[in-house]
């Protein structure tokens, strides 16, 4: 059943990925369209929508993340199919918002398989998977989360951009026409998927804090449940008179 917050987290992901994809496209396509300026406004973008949607919906935006914490049994399949769903429908209306402000529309990227694109997408998304995962493993404060996923963004694209477009994101590809399976599709699951479960596996903490902290917590409330009941003194007995005798 679709509940106002599981609604909720499905309208943050879309709007997420769609503004995520608008600025990257904008960007991109502008006169000031260098990898640096593309990485730095992506990863300003992403911090922004991290802060914003993060209690909402985690603050996936990103197909490749969505599918490497699903394989990482962080989030449940039914909702990851749901998630990547959304994230690729806001990355296919962002294209067409793009293209009726500019009022002009753009060639599909061409491209089959290409060894040295599908390696800088996976190595590069697999960086930014890294410290994307360390935020969640290590249970960040919003503010913290944001900062290290925007850092995380921008390091990933710079790396990729001297081979690549620099996407790390099959949604982010959908609109910008560069759905190519073998690179930029490929490329970014592969990479997401490498980074998440290697943080996880090597890194992370073998439970999760919450599981770490709850008996902790049951154990302070059940002692503070504990009445100590204090022995009531018992008053003593008053002496009864002796009756008078009969005459």
């Amino acid at each position: 059943m679709f509940t106002k917050r599981k609604i909720a987290a499905l309208v943050a992901e879309f709007l997420g990925t769609g503004v995520l994809t608008l600025l990257v496209l904008s960007v991109q396509r502008s006169t000031i369209g260098v990898p640096f300026f593309i990485a730095l406004a992506a990863g300003l973008t992403l911090a922004t929508l991290t802060f914003a949607f993060n209690s909402v919906s985690g603050a996936f935006f990103n197909p490749a993340l969505t599918i490497a914490m699903a394989l990482a049994r962080r989030i449940a399949a039914t909702r990851a199919l749901l998630y990547v769903a959304v994230q690729l429908l806001g990355g296919w209306v962002a294209y067409y918002l793009y293209t009726y402000y500019t009022k002009n529309s753009f060639q599909p990227i061409g491209g089959v398989y290409n060894a040295h694109i599908l390696v800088a997408e996976s190595v590069a998304t697999g960086v930014f998977a890294l410290g994307w995962a360390s935020s969640v493993y290590q249970g960040f404060t919003t503010g913290a989360r944001a900062a290290v996923s925007g850092v995380s963004y921008v390091v990933g694209i710079i790396a990729a951009s001297s081979a690549a477009i620099g996407l790390l994101n099959p949604a982010v590809a959908l609109g910008a026409r560069a759905w190519v399976w073998g690179t930029y599709v490929l490329g970014p699951v592969l990479g997401a998927i490498i980074g998440v479960n290697l943080y996880g596996l090597l890194f992370a903490e073998s439970a999760p804090v919450a599981a770490v902290a709850a008996p902790a917590s049951r154990a302070v409330s059940s002692k503070a449940a504990v009445v100590v009941k204090k022995p009531v003194a018992k008053k003593p007995a008053a002496k009864r008179k002796p009756a008078a005798k009969r005459r």
